[in-house]
């Protein structure tokens, strides 16, 4: 019997280029027309929105609708809006090992200009390179996106001694009884015991060194 495995590279659902979206119109598009560009000038930021859609990593994430809570500073440099501050939210998951629920936290600090349109950096930077204040609105979703997958684990577990499943039934080992194992005929005897009709004695070494493994 197989189980479900993860694999072992990151994937996470994002972009670097700030382009008009649905997330315009969501808690992390933040509107800097009252900032100014003066350089120097600032604005503080406290807000708790839902997250739009599921952010993270196949195993665990941020899932959609959960409360995500920003609490950030934005400046106004002569570049562009520099954005520092902290994102924190909950998130779900489940154990890579034994497939139990996983739940946890994640709490990033960003920092992160954004460029004016026609600025030097703007200008002298690819367009994935950077992000761009566009009609004087920045949306921090791209940039919340790829910090979040940077700082989940890739394996996510329920405890850092979980055994997993059973390779043979796939019961939990964790609630398996004392020894659990299972007679499993080895292979390399199996046809001389049915040429002569020999009763072969089941060998639980396979099973034993891959649970000892884990």
């Amino acid at each position: 019997m197989s189980f479900p495995c993860f694999r072992e590279e990151r994937i996470v659902v994002s972009t670097r280029r700030s382009t008009p979206s649905s997330s315009a119109g969501s808690g992390f598009a933040l509107d800097i027309d009252n900032l100014g560009r003066r350089p120097g000038s600032m604005k503080e930021i406290q807000r708790t929105v839902a997250a739009p859609t599921r952010i993270g990593l196949d195993a665990i994430a941020i899932e959609a609708g959960t409360p995500v809570e920003l609490d950030l500073r934005l400046e106004a440099v002569s570049e562009g809006v520099l954005v520092t501050g902290t994102v924190r939210a909950d998130t779900a998951g489940e154990c890579t090992r034994c497939l139990e629920p996983v739940t946890g936290s994640v709490d990033l600090y960003l920092t992160e200009l954004f460029a004016y349109p026609d600025s030097v950096t703007e200008e002298t930077t690819d367009e994935d390179e950077i992000h761009r204040v566009l009609d004087d609105r920045i949306d921090l979703e791209p940039v919340i996106v790829d910090s979040v997958g940077l700082e989940l684990p890739l394996h996510p577990v329920c405890r850092e001694d979980c055994e997993g499943l059973c390779p043979e039934c796939g019961v939990r080992l964790a609630i398996a009884e004392s020894g659990h194992s299972h007679d499993i005929l080895d292979p390399r005897w199996a046809g001389l015991a049915a040429k002569f009709g020999v009763d072969s004695e089941p060998s639980t070494e396979l099973v034993n060194n891959e649970v000892e493994e884990k």
